[in-house]
């Protein structure tokens, strides 16, 4: 049967239509489809860490984001009670962070997929991926105005989220799992100013983060263990302005602002799933998810996209097997995320740090290069092996001492 498309991407939003339009601009026929119809939300936390601002420059698309007037975020600060550690989350080149909207963010990605030559279903629902022999050959699904509509690709991209299509129809081996870690719960704010600071409150068995976003609106996010999810449910509004309350000041800020929003909430669990097969691949939270403490799903959803579609591209030119570009494409992944889910995952219990951790945040206090690399980890532009090394933790300590006896 002939292809009507090299490539089928089911799912339109960060992971989806960036891989679309990569593919779409090296030539390649690309069909996305989503049920949303855009602008549309979905929950998020936000966060366009310095690394996914960076793609985004380079796939052009960094001018039309500022252009939205979405606010730029120049410093990460962390409270712990006794003292607060504040740092730019950045580089050099790529110094600063966002918070979009998603009904923004999302219709931006849509319209750039579109621009580069993918055709973009919007309000189209997949109802069946068809596999043949073993090999996922196409989709079925129909549009809003009804009939049923069958289109076949080389490859079936699931880029659908958590509750993946896609990963139900193909089974893909599933490793590293956590179950969900953290319940958070998030609203918009206004008159309530951030001066380009993200803002993270973290106590015993809480936290909160506060982030300016689009049209003068601040989320502000707090979560709870897990094992309260089902208690805290019962009186979110509750619960949440309970957690911000641990936080005298920021809390007095809170009570001159004004909620503009219902609550939005979720748990998630934390797993990696191999990422391809015959005739398949995932990217996105579809192939791996990790608890949203430290906000990395833009960024990953964006490092897929590149990921996958250099590998498809790969391999669609005869450069490499299948096989071959896909592993490294798994394996990439897996190396660049790995510490990270690891640092996630231990964050998100919310238990307060061991005492060898205080101590080296003690060290870090104080000390601005010390305090950017923090900033720097938690934003992902660093890599937790990075700021964890012996070399790097002996000169923190090293840097204390001297101001102590200075």
């Amino acid at each position: 049967m002939a292809k009507a498309f090299d490539v089928i991407v089911v799912g339109a939003r960060c992971a989806g239509s960036p891989t679309a339009m990569l593919l779409a601009r090296k030539g390649y026929r690309v069909l996305a489809v989503d049920r949303a119809s855009f602008p549309s939300d979905t929950v998020s936390t936000h966060i366009l860490h310095p690394l996914g601002v960076a793609a985004v420059s380079r796939w052009g698309l960094l001018d039309r984001l500022v252009e939205t007037g979405c606010p730029p975020i120049h410093t990460y600060a962390f409270d712990f009670g006794p003292f607060t550690i504040a740092g730019t989350p950045g580089t050099d080149q790529h110094p600063l962070a966002y918070c979009p909207r998603r009904t923004i963010l999302d219709e931006l990605l849509v319209d750039a997929a579109a621009e580069s030559g993918a055709e973009i279903r919007q309000g189209f629902t997949v109802e069946e991926i068809i596999i043949e022999g073993g090999r996922a050959v196409g989709i079925k699904g129909r549009s809003r105005q009804g009939g049923s509509i069958t289109e076949h690709a080389a490859i079936i991209v699931g880029a659908d989220g958590r509750h993946s299509m896609v990963s139900e129809a193909v089974h893909p081996t599933q490793y590293r799992e956590k179950p969900p870690l953290l319940a958070g719960y998030y609203t918009y704010w206004s008159g309530l100013p951030m001066d380009g600071r993200l803002e993270i409150y973290s106590r015993d068995l809480r936290a909160f983060a506060a982030v300016p976003t689009h049209d003068d609106l601040t989320l502000v996010i707090a979560g709870w263990p897990y094992a309260e999810f089902a208690k805290n449910k019962q009186d979110i509004e509750g619960s949440y302005l309970k957690t911000i309350e641990l936080a005298p000041a920021f809390a007095r800020r809170l009570r001159g602002a004004k909620r503009e929003a219902p609550f939005a909430g979720a748990a998630v669990p934390n797993y990696f799933r191999k990422p391809y097969g015959l005739g398949w691949a995932l990217v996105g939270d579809a192939g791996y998810n990790r608890d949203f403490i430290t906000a990395q799903g833009i960024l990953d959803a964006f490092r897929d996209a590149e990921l996958c579609a250099s590998a498809l591209d790969q391999s669609f030119s005869g450069a490499r097997p299948f096989e071959d570009a896909m592993g490294e494409y798994q394996r990439t992944r897996d190396a660049q995320v790995g510490a990270m889910y690891d640092f996630t995952c231990e964050l998100a219990t919310l238990e307060p740090p061991p005492p060898e951790l205080q101590q080296l945040l003690g060290a870090v206090h104080g000390n601005q290069a010390a305090m950017d690399g923090f900033a720097r980890l938690n934003a992902g532009t660093i890599s937790p092996t990075e700021f964890f090394a012996p070399d790097n933790v002996d000169a923190i300590f090293a840097a204390a001492v001297s101001r102590a006896t200075a």
